[in-house]
């Protein structure tokens, strides 16, 4: 599976993931602890600018943060409707915060080295009876299909408007099941022969 993963290297790529994964770990409640919408827009406006400091990579991904701009448009206009428009914003600034952190981790850090720290934080289930290794791999490749779904989805995109001149909307999702079934079934069979089972 392609993964979002920067090969271009960057300030970032030389933060342990450990030490990513815990600052986005402490941002991410932080964030949803703060009421104050000028609190969050600050909070989103330092995320950006963090964002875009990583150079061509960011330039390169700054494309797929226009889906949680349209979510986050969504959920004000949601609010809206309801009479809580305050609210709304406030929860469309901490999606679009959080979601700008979580890309920074994901084109910054290494696949292999995330799922180190997984397994390594969920090593002391292992007295229990945890299989952690197992449970790692699986938070893992949870990571991966969601970055995979994401690529997937602007290829399929691409190549509609290529055709079509405009988006595919709603009418990319029965080929995008399909794709995702069949990569779904590859990791499967891959995983299958690599535990020999």
């Amino acid at each position: 599976m392609r993964s979002l993963y920067s090969a271009q290297p960057t300030w970032m790529h030389g933060v342990p993931a450990w030490i990513k994964l815990a600052l986005l770990s402490v941002c991410g409640t932080v964030l949803l602890w703060v009421e104050r919408p000028a609190y969050l827009i600050a909070a989103c406006v330092l995320a950006l600018s963090i964002f875009m400091s990583l150079g061509a990579p960011a330039w390169r991904s700054i494309r797929m943060l226009g889906g949680v701009a349209i979510a986050g448009g969504l959920i004000v206009l949601f609010h809206w409707v309801m009479g809580t428009t305050v609210q709304g914003v406030a929860s469309a600034l901490r999606l679009g915060s959080a979601a700008t952190l979580a890309l920074m981790l994901t084109l910054t850090t290494r696949f292999e080295d995330l799922l180190a720290v997984l397994e390594a934080v969920m090593r002391p289930l292992q007295r229990i009876g945890v299989p952690t290794g197992r449970v790692a791999l699986a938070l893992g490749l949870m990571l991966r299909f969601a970055e995979n779904f994401h690529a997937q989805w602007n290829r399929l995109d691409d190549a509609y408007r290529a055709r079509a001149g405009r988006g595919g909307g709603m009418r990319l999702l029965a080929p995008m099941t399909i794709r995702t079934l069949q990569t779904a079934d590859r990791v499967a069979d891959a995983l299958a022969a690599r535990l020999g089972r």
